[in-house]
């Protein structure tokens, strides 16, 4: 089996280390400054804002579940910043490779098909999450999720454990951004800085909490499948500065998340979305690949996943896997997690107690008005 890659954490070109826009202050974000960094007056939140948060010491990198913190930080995210990506493939080592426990045939390659325009009528849920880590800024997919307190109204998104958190040997990611429906008319590359409306149509939505699994936090590596199997996260974003309405209402749509973890032989056909960068793709255009799944086993001691033939490349991570419930509506079961360097299939985690644990613990956070 070609070396596993956890397929999307992407750089953005150039590693910008202090440029881009954002939707609003810090005031309002009702984050406090972490309890490991100097202190918590005005004076330490307004020093991580003009640039503290690119101090990556280990020692005051916050990794813990309670620990997230995500200020806005005004300027940070532009249309130029987010366009340029490329892949941060993550491969594993032979001897891990020996470990593999049983997995059904590997399957054939299914070619990406491009996405409908304009997105927020074919795939409405669907974006791209924006981060920074210590090498530079990465780029993931995701999906606004609906949300059980606020039917209607929710402000939640779907999308890899590996794009808000770096695992057993790191901590939470910072500067973390949605925006829903990216390039929402499919501009090629060249004419993407030329409409923010184009770009940005819904703006840019600051993450104010995210929770993966504490699988992951304690797992998650960056050199192979270690703890892929839990490799999930559920942001809560806020709106942007003048926004009135929560995320569903203003993209029109969220999608259910299935938390029964169907077997493979029940599922026969799941859509995978994202938005791939790695070449021959850019990271402008949104994509899909339709196949039934087949299960793989990373490593032995942990939960079988999906797989499905997909040719997407690496900022395709953290996209949502869709299937038809009995309704016939479409539920989120999985999201992409990891990929072989030769790009022919992606996998995805079951969701099952910990992924539902998970949700549950930002709905309920943000449970009152």
């Amino acid at each position: 089996m070609p070396g596993l890659r956890l397929t999307v954490a992407v750089f953005i070109s150039g590693l910008l280390a202090v440029t881009t826009t954002a939707c609003g202050t810090s005031s309002g974000t009702g984050a406090s400054v972490p309890g490991r960094l100097a202190g918590n007056s005005p004076q330490d939140l307004k020093q991580w804002i003009e640039g503290g948060w690119q101090n990556w010491d280990k020692n005051r990198w916050q990794r813990e579940a309670k620990d997230f913190f995500n200020p806005v930080i005004p300027g940070r995210w532009k249309t130029d910043t987010m366009k340029g990506a490329r892949p941060n493939d993550k491969t594993l080592s032979q001897s891990a490779q020996d470990d593999l426990g049983k997995s059904d045939p590997e399957p054939l390659p299914v070619e990406a098909k491009p996405v409908k325009v304009p997105y927020h009528q074919f795939a409405a849920p669907v974006g791209k999450v924006f981060f920074d880590g210590p090498d530079g800024s990465m780029v993931c997919s995701a999906t606004v999720v609906t949300d059980p307190v606020h039917p209607g109204q929710s402000n939640m998104v779907w999308t890899a454990g590996h794009c808000v958190h770096a695992g057993k040997d790191g901590g939470w990611f910072r500067n973390i951004v949605f925006v829903p429906s990216y390039n929402d008319n499919g501009l090629p590359a060249a004419q993407v800085d030329s409409s923010r409306q184009d770009v940005l149509p819904f703006g840019v939505w600051w993450a104010d909490w995210a929770q993966t699994s504490p699988q992951w936090i304690a797992q998650g590596s960056e050199t192979g499948g270690a703890g892929a199997p839990f490799d999930f996260a559920v942001l809560h974003v806020k709106r942007p500065a003048g926004g009135g309405k929560s995320l569903e209402e203003t993209v029109g749509s969220a999608v259910p998340v299935n938390f029964d973890a169907p077997a493979v032989r029940d599922v026969s056909a799941m859509s995978a979305k994202g938005y791939p960068a790695g070449p021959p793709f850019d990271g402008q255009l949104m994509f899909a690949c339709d196949d039934t799944p087949r299960r793989l086993s990373v490593l032995r001691d942990q939960p079988t996943m999906y797989r499905i033939g997909c040719t997407m490349t690496g900022g395709s991570s953290g996209g949502g896997w869709f299937t038809a419930g009995a309704d016939g509506r479409l539920l989120l079961t999985s999201n992409t997690s990891i990929g072989p360097a030769d790009n022919t299939w992606l996998a995805g985690p079951r969701l099952g107690p910990e992924a539902k644990d998970a949700y549950t613990t930002v709905s309920m956070k943000f449970s009152l008005p």
